[in-house]
């Protein structure tokens, strides 16, 4: 089975690590093209590059054999709406749980511990001792929303700071509570962490009165897609005080120069890069592979997601 793999340098452990694989045959492509020769468009899986993965969408009319799409990232949602229905469009759920969640982590004691405060008046050479707030971790009650591997994850984590932690999903299970309690769960928490994926029911999630159930000096961070959350309602629980933030996903994203959400008190913004530390791309690659070996064995990659 021959699988197309991006030439670039993020995606060269992927060629390694796909090689290796019996009965895969393994093509790569410059994701940048957009015309694939005919040795490329002959093959049966496409995994789109590492970083900016979006941009080989346009080539999935030149694959005719295609029979999976395996993706290096955590949500679909860039790709669901492209590819074929006849197509398994498969994630690499898990891969992302650690980096992320210790993204979430840093921006909950970035912002509790005052580190924004303190990095401005270290560049204005101030020693400033007592006069500025710093809180604790510990003991604060922390709502997840989104309880897959890596709002999992950031649970375990912050029960290590002794924070207590409400998870919600979709659906209810053990320990868990079902999308249809959280407007009952709000209030009440002191941090509210987004980790769901992008979907037609959690898009806009985030809204006025979402964010008007937050307890004042509550603080919210994103860490999945930027259209869960209200831009401009957040913006004006920002501007007012009531509320603070940390964002690794904005809308719109990349975030323009001169957006409102720049100058926002009390607020941390990141470039969508909670993943980017060293080896991320190794660990997608190593989804992706128990992926491509389940397929080529005759099953269902555990991570196919249902459309």
């Amino acid at each position: 089975m021959q699988v197309l793999v991006s030439n670039e340098p993020d995606d060269e452990v992927g060629v390694e690590k796909l090689s290796s694989l019996k009965g895969v045959e393994v093509c790569t492509y410059d994701p940048n093209v957009s015309e694939l020769t005919a040795q490329q468009r002959k093959s049966e899986i496409l995994i789109p590059p590492y970083r900016s993965s979006h941009r080989p969408i346009p080539l999935l009319d030149q694959l005719t054999n295609l029979r999976m799409v395996q993706l290096l990232s955590a949500g679909v949602d860039e790709w669901s709406a492209h590819v074929p229905n006849h197509v398994l469009l498969s994630s690499a759920r898990g891969a992302h749980a650690g980096p992320v969640s210790e993204w979430v982590l840093s921006a909950i004691l970035a912002q509790l511990r005052q580190w924004p405060t303190l990095v401005r008046f270290q560049d204005a050479g101030e020693w400033a001792h007592r006069r500025f707030q710093a809180d604790t971790l510990d003991g604060k009650r922390v709502l997840i929303v989104g309880a897959g591997h890596i709002g999992l994850m950031v649970a375990k984590r912050l029960a290590v700071f002794g924070a207590s932690t409400t998870l919600v999903a979709n659906t209810a299970r053990e320990g868990i509570h079902a999308a249809s309690e959280l407007p009952d769960l709000i209030e009440g928490h002191d941090i509210v962490v987004i980790t769901t994926p992008l979907t037609d029911e959690t898009r806009g999630l985030v809204d006025q009165t979402f964010l008007a159930a937050m307890h004042d000096g509550a603080l919210l961070v994103n860490a999945a897609r930027g259209q869960i959350v209200d831009t401009d309602a957040l913006i004006a629980e920002l501007r007012d005080g009531r509320l603070r933030a940390a964002l690794d996903v904005t809308d719109p994203e990349p975030l323009p120069t001169g957006h409102p959400l720049w100058t926002c008190p009390g607020l941390i913004v990141s470039p969508h890069s909670a993943r980017t530390v060293p080896g991320t791309n190794s660990l997608c690659y190593s989804v992706a592979v128990e992926q491509v070996r389940t397929l080529v064995a005759g099953g269902v990659p555990s991570n196919a997601v249902t459309r």
